[in-house]
């Protein structure tokens, strides 16, 4: 941060300085929401470990290996994924300051979420038809918790996608708007990195044992 002295002075009346500094938003806010990210890191882990003490517990009910359709969920991941590399794409765009292919790219990548949102909600409904509902067994309670608290993630998600989609629209790729692409950017990012554990910790660790 930088500063310079400013002096005024009146007719009569001794100099007066002023410091004035350069201010940095950006910074604060990618800060602050490397923060919020390592406070959702927490949430995460002690679901995961939640899951972990919890995931055994059947009650006598159905395990992994009898709920999970492990192709489903493959193409469900590939969905996700696919939406970080279309979202990696806008902010190529967005770099060169290319209004219109950004938006584009936003666009499919809230697509591919849809997708993504649209096959595990299929799959909580199948689960919950078969009387496997999260009431049914810790293990439920425990699926039910971590995944459904990555989908409300995913969720919240596509919603400030949307917005950020309007506010680019409507003001273009202004200095704010990138800072908050960035943002969305990170957000983003780390759902994918939580659901390649996700996937690996209780989908396929489950069928394969």
């Amino acid at each position: 941060m930088s500063t310079t002295a400013q002096m005024a002075s009146n007719a009569g009346e001794a100099p007066v300085f002023y410091l004035t500094e350069d201010h940095h938003p950006e910074n604060g806010t990618l800060l602050g929401f490397w923060l919020y990210l390592m406070s959702d890191c927490l949430i995460f882990a002690c679901l995961f470990a939640m899951y972990g003490v919890l995931g055994g517990s059947y009650a006598a009910g159905p395990g992994p290996k009898e709920l999970f359709d492990l192709p489903l969920v493959a193409v469900n991941t590939s969905m996700l994924l696919l939406s970080s590399i279309t979202y990696g794409f806008a902010m190529l765009e967005m770099q060169r300051s290319n209004k219109i292919p950004t938006l584009i790219w936003l666009f499919v990548t809230g697509c591919f979420g849809l997708a993504f949102l649209g096959i595990e909600l299929t799959e909580f409904h199948h689960m919950i038809a078969e009387g496997a509902g999260p009431q049914r067994s810790a293990f439920l309670s425990s699926f039910f918790t971590l995944v459904g608290t990555h989908g409300l993630h995913v969720s919240f998600g596509i919603i400030w996608l949307v917005v950020l989609m309007v506010q680019v629209g409507q003001r273009g790729l202004t200095a704010v708007n990138q800072r908050r692409l960035s943002c969305l950017s990170l957000f983003w990012h780390f759902l994918d990195v939580v659901w390649i554990g996700v996937f690996t910790f209780v989908y396929l660790m489950g069928v394969l044992r």
